[in-house]
């Protein structure tokens, strides 16, 4: 119910589509009326004496021929009402779909853009949880199954009722016996569903869930292909995807093997019917019975299939309903699912103070054990460089994801130009940041196109100076059609180190307050990477750099360089102190120049 709003704006659609229905129905319910009276008045031997006894039929034909009228011209008028009510009925059903598809396709239009943007709400722990694979099958199959059942309410939710209750009391007023063979045959029709459905509806639920494990095993080796490909792997995620998607079919089979017992109950017990309404009319027609005809039973055969068959319509309903009730419940966990990293209020202020963390801790959320990051206290100046170093895991890249906000401290503040971020708007603060990673993220557009995404309405001469600051002017220039020139999906077509290029004019381009370079110059060549230092200098000097990178080349002209250990700033200093202070720094210092001199000089 609680996605029912999304329907609001088409509500006229939704309103008027049962309505287009109802004259649908009713178009066809007639159908079976006439069909008798071409059969008893106008083909059965004697039928003109019977139809002056017939009420309407007789009205109908002395209206339009007077009292002299053949048996033909019974045939063709109401063979011609046929035929005029059947277009008036498909031009009711015509308009049906159309207004229900507009009414559903809106409905799922709307709903996947808001919970596309409740997705890019969420902060990154909780797209984590819901995982990638399942993400996309919400976004795609699950409000697909929402769509279909809005579909399906508006019109089968009006054609079944009205063919089961109309089809029954056109067939009672046909004979009444034929009332029994409906009595006889609709409690082993509902007790053919409630069996059958109560034991598929459960399966539903984990249907999708199997659907979003195939997603994720897809989605892994797609964007993992090199990797799979490099170490030869490809027979064993073949083996895993085998799993997962075996898994998917197994359950599915499990549900159609529950729903295949469905229909062929329902043919026998409809040709079962028709053979009892054969046999009840055969035997009034026989015994001369008043009312009865070939005729009426020919229309009671029609009604007595039309009820029947609107119960599998009911069936493919309470089919559609579990489904989308599962899909639904997948949907409002997205859409009841709170941001945990929240907008403040604040536009930010200007301070010497660039960032400052202030006796901050840190553990991902959901983990045990000891914080990541712990008692930090560190304070960068405006237009400073700061570099971050420190081993493997020593908690660099956390501690620079504190600063836009992608995760909260467990305790402690950080701040940015004097305030708490978590006082920010999430716009504010993150405009005010170039966050550069080392996975260099790309897009499948332009050269030109992806730099933008650092300024929406960069010109072309802003996109040059940040290429030629990111030294990449000279691989961009030479590429066939320049900055137009098309990237493949995440940047394929391209080496590493013109992907991080590009990730950094990306940054560049948007003259931050702060720019952060997540070990964003790993794959430049020492010579490129020294080129880079001296143009920010140069063209960025009123922004603070923090700059986390492995190699002492990289680091050591910095202003100053934390170094983390054990999940704190053991150490916080020029480079040339940290000589005389740091054993830590030190022993990477020495690692990495014991093989000859300092080979950024």
């Amino acid at each position: 119910m609680k996605l029912a709003k999304y329907l609001k704006p088409y509500l006229f659609f939704a309103i008027i589509s049962p309505i287009l229905m109802i004259g649908e129905v009713m178009a066809d319910l007639s159908l079976p009326k006439l069909m008798s009276y071409i059969v008893d008045f106008g083909i059965a031997e004697g039928g003109l004496e019977e139809i002056v006894d017939s009420g309407m039929p007789y009205e109908i034909m002395t209206a339009l021929f007077g009292s002299d009228f053949t048996q033909m011209n019974v045939i063709i008028t109401f063979g011609v009402m046929m035929l005029l009510i059947v277009l008036v009925g498909g031009f009711f059903g015509t308009m049906c779909a159309y207004t229900a598809a507009k009414a559903s396709q809106g409905f799922g239009h709307d709903l996947r853009c808001d919970a596309y943007r409740r997705v890019m709400s969420l902060s990154i722990e909780q797209t984590d949880k819901f995982t990638t694979g399942s993400l996309v099958t919400r976004m795609t199959n699950d409000i697909a199954m929402l769509i279909e059942l809005v579909e399906m309410i508006l019109r089968m939710c009006v054609r079944s009722p009205m063919f089961l209750i109309g089809g029954t009391v056109m067939l009672l007023s046909l004979n009444l016996k034929f009332g029994v063979v409906l009595l006889c045959s609709l409690p082993l029709l509902l007790a053919t569903l409630i069996l059958v459905l109560s034991k598929s509806i459960p399966l539903f639920s984990t249907v999708q869930k199997k659907l979003d494990r195939v997603n994720s095993v897809v989605q892994e080796n797609v964007s993992g292909a090199r990797v799979v490909k490099a170490y030869v792997r490809e027979d064993y995620e073949t083996n895993r995807f085998s799993t997962a998607n075996g898994e998917l079919k197994d359950i599915n089979l499990r549900v159609l093997r529950l729903m295949a017992i469905i229909h062929p109950v329902l043919n026998i017990l409809q040709n079962l019917a028709i053979i009892a309404i054969i046999l009840i009319g055969g035997i009034d027609i026989k015994n001369g019975i008043a009312g009865m005809s070939v005729g009426s039973v020919m229309a009671g055969i029609t009604y007595v299939t039309q009820v029947i068959m609107s119960i599998m319509m009911v069936t493919m309903m309470f089919n559609s309903i579990s489904r989308a009730i599962a899909s639904g419940k997948r949907i409002n966990e997205i859409m009841d699912s709170d941001p945990t990293v929240k907008s403040g209020l604040s536009d930010g202020s200007s301070d010497d103070i660039a960032v400052s963390f202030e006796n901050v801790s840190f553990r991902y959320p959901g983990t045990a054990g000891e914080d990541v990051l712990h008692d930090i206290n560190l304070n960068i100046k405006r237009g400073e460089t700061l570099a971050i170093i420190g081993s493997t895991g020593c908690g660099k890249t956390s501690l620079v994801s504190l600063v836009p906000r992608f995760y909260d401290p467990s305790a402690g503040k950080v701040k940015v130009g004097g305030i708490d971020v978590k006082d920010y708007k999430l716009s504010v603060l993150r405009n005010k940041i170039s966050y550069v990673m080392q996975k260099s993220e790309l897009f499948s557009d332009t050269v030109a196109n992806n730099i933008r995404w650092g300024k929406e309405d960069a010109t072309l001469e802003e996109i040059k100076d940040a290429v030629e600051t990111a030294q990449a002017k000279d691989f961009v220039e030479n590429l066939p059609n320049g900055y137009d020139d098309y990237i493949a999906e995440k940047g394929a077509s391209l080496s590493g180190g013109q992907k991080q290029r590009l990730s950094i004019a990306r940054g560049v381009i948007r003259k931050p307050e702060i720019l952060i370079f997540d070990d964003a110059t790993s794959a430049l060549d020492l010579v490129t990477e020294a080129k880079l230092r001296k143009a920010l200098h140069e063209k960025m000097k009123d922004t603070t750099v923090i700059m986390i990178a492995q190699r002492i080349a990289s680091v050591k002209e910095a202003d100053r360089i934390a170094v983390i250990e054990d999940g704190t700033i053991k150490h916080c200093a020029p480079h040339e102190e940290l000589m005389r202070i740091s054993e830590t720094y030190r022993d990477i210092y020495d690692s990495q120049m014991k093989n000859g001199g300092d080979i950024s000089e």
